[in-house]
């Protein structure tokens, strides 16, 4: 990559107008270089680009080159300001850190000062978790009287199965699902793939999806037929159209908490963990790079045991 970076740089040596031109130019190139150099996954490129657009507002006009360290901590500041949740936050920092050096591989910057500011400590926030009863419940909102009630069944059921994101299992396809040998094949982020088990239910949720509504969706659209989750028009099925069916059916459902598709793979995690399943076993279904993320859902089940404790034991 680095032979790459010297043959040609991606800013354009045209002189801009002004500071705010010049910044706009660098903050392009640099969304061009996480996308086809470092080929970042889609949604991570967007984020960043989020987290862009809030530093372009803090600079105002002001050039990259003659910020002080100083008036970098401002940065954060700011973000705070703007009422950002402290991940989101620590991922903005993450972002510009990546930004300035890629600032300094351009030969734009020659001293990185973002490197002495320091990364954000966050708070470790327990994720919102469905107890068994609740994702009976909430697994069986969708009914016959829906239109698309077979399609959102077999989703939901997908989800909670094999813990995917919402992402994930928008972006299966035919050949990835294996409903003989249990299993598909989810494409993660950073483009990794990994093999997630589905259990009967799933399989059997899918299999009457297959057979009783999918083709009549696929004949709106047949260029689009290799996708396993259509919309009603015959297309893909995009996470914010997933997101949409999830809060959908929690009403339906009548669950008070604040329910997400990702809600699905927290509970996922945690009631494997609370079977006894190993934590390794889990963090390789969940597709996660390090056992650190993992383990935040070890911290979910001590809290359901400290509740057991007190409930039941005598001295608690």
């Amino acid at each position: 990559m680095a032979m790459n970076r010297l043959k040609k740089s991606r800013i354009s040596k045209s002189a801009p107008r002004n500071n705010s031109q010049l910044n706009q130019r660098w903050n392009e190139s640099f969304i061009d270089y996480l996308r086809s150099e470092c080929h970042l996954a889609d949604n991570t490129v967007k984020a960043y680009g989020r987290d862009m657009v809030h530093f372009q507002n803090w600079l105002a006009g002001r050039n990259v080159k003659d910020l002080t360290v100083s008036q970098l901590s401002d940065f954060v500041a700011f973000l705070n300001s703007r009422g950002l949740a402290p991940a989101s936050i620590a991922r903005s920092v993450v972002a510009i850190k990546m930004y300035f050096r890629y600032l300094q591989l351009e030969g734009v910057l020659k001293d990185n000062h973002i490197e002495l500011l320091g990364s954000q400590k966050l708070w470790q926030r327990i994720p919102e978790v469905l107890s068994p009863k609740e994702i009976e419940k909430f697994l069986s909102a969708p009914r016959p009287i829906e239109l698309y009630y077979l399609r959102d069944r077999a989703l939901l059921e997908m989800l909670y199965a094999t813990g995917c994101r919402a992402s994930e299992v928008g972006g299966l396809r035919l050949r990835d699902v294996q409903l003989a040998e249990r299993y598909c094949k989810c494409h993660g982020k950073g483009s990794k793939q990994r093999m997630a088990p589905m259990g009967e239910v799933a399989v059997e949720a899918v299999e009457n999806y297959l057979k009783r509504l999918r083709p009549q969706l696929a004949a709106k659209r047949p260029e689009e037929d290799d996708w396993l989750f259509l919309t009603r028009s015959g297309r893909r099925m995009r996470r914010e159209a997933i997101w949409e069916l999830v809060k959908k059916y929690a009403l339906i459902a009548k669950l008070t908490k604040d329910i997400s598709p990702h809600t699905l793979r927290h509970s996922f995690a945690t009631h494997l963990l609370a079977g006894g399943a190993d934590l390794r076993q889990v963090q390789e279904m969940l597709g996660h790079a390090s056992i650190a993320t993992t383990q935040i859902y070890t911290h979910v089940d001590q809290s359901r045991l400290k509740k057991v404790h007190q409930q039941f034991h005598p001295r608690a």
